[in-house]
């Protein structure tokens, strides 16, 4: 059996060519051709699988590989049989090339479904497109997110540090331009005043007109002190119908004048009503050896004594004090 596969000795395919230079040619180039590629393109399809790991096609590869590798053979035996016979080897080639070609045929028409589901360059571009509009989207929804936590936090700390009934500095944000002016007077020795602002009687205010009308006088006087203080100054609700006003770089003598001016100012005041108030005022100066929370003392001291004089008066601390 194998002698007669491999007798070679039947007539050369050369013999039916005539042995003309011009068939010869075409049908030895052609094969000659046809070899090479079919040698190369089973090395170009396991290098795509090899770089492109993602796609398990290794089963139809072999497959393809084997019907290529096949098909080059039969050309390659049909070169061989211009100047010997060997047909039934290349019978044989030609057969297995059939056998493997009806596998992979099967195979790949199997496979269609998963080659079909692979995305098109226009699916990826489509997707792409969508992609970055929800990016787009994504990066307007963060803008916005980003404002409205701006927003929240300044819109918390506006409440932090502004009274509700008054509307100026709340007793956390006028504590801490105390403690601000405190820190400047360690420095670099700038004194400054603090005024304890009480309004006298307020509790028959409230007794006999009512909360919201106590709420109302409140925030008329903050408007009044505001309004007769400069610019560096610094007024806040300190807590009840108390108000505390900071006096940056300014001695005593002069704090207690502009205490002076602003119960005058209370005292002119015609509030809804026809309500009429007056307040008590007192006035302390920072010196050495003493806290910010001390100098509150001082000033809660002097407001005491102004209270006791008959109220509607401004009382600066003096030695005589006793301090707590």
């Amino acid at each position: 059996m194998l002698d007669r596969i491999f007798d070679g000795s039947l007539m050369p395919h050369g013999h039916c060519l005539l042995w003309r230079w011009d068939l010869l040619f075409l049908h030895l180039g052609g094969d000659l051709l046809t070899v090479m590629a079919y040698s190369l393109i089973p090395f170009g399809i396991f290098y795509f699988l090899h770089k492109r790991k993602d796609l398990n096609f290794n089963g139809i590869a072999m497959l393809f590989g084997g019907f290529i590798a096949f098909c080059g053979a039969s050309h390659l035996a049909g070169l061989i049989n211009i100047w010997h016979g060997y047909y039934f080897i290349e019978g044989v080639i030609k057969f297995s090339t059939g056998v493997i070609s009806i596998v992979t045929a099967v195979c790949l028409w199997r496979l269609m479904p998963t080659l079909i589901s692979i995305p098109s360059i226009d699916m990826l571009k489509q997707r792409n497109a969508e992609l970055e509009r929800l990016r787009t989207e994504l990066e307007e929804t963060n803008k916005s997110l980003e404002e409205k936590v701006k927003q929240r936090t300044q819109e918390l700390e506006r409440q932090a540090n502004t009274d509700t009934v008054t509307g100026i500095a709340s007793r956390f944000a006028i504590m801490d331009r105390l403690s601000r002016c405190y820190l400047a007077y360690q420095r670099y020795h700038r004194a400054f005043s603090i005024l304890m602002i009480d309004v006298d009687h307020f509790k028959d205010i409230n007794d006999n007109h009512g909360h919201q009308t106590g709420d109302k006088v409140l925030h008329d006087l903050a408007m009044c002190i505001a309004s007769n203080i400069r610019q560096p100054d610094s007024v806040g609700r300190y807590g009840g119908e108390e108000f505390l006003v900071i006096l940056p770089e300014t001695p005593g003598e002069q704090a207690h004048e502009l205490a002076n001016r602003i119960r005058l100012a209370v005292e002119a005041m015609t509030l809804t009503n026809n309500i009429t108030i007056t307040c008590s005022i007192g006035v302390a100066t920072i010196s050495a050896n003493i806290s910010d929370d001390g100098l509150v003392s001082r000033a809660d001291k002097a407001l005491y004594k102004a209270k006791n004089a008959g109220r509607n008066q401004v009382v600066s601390y003096a030695g005589g004090m006793a301090d707590s």
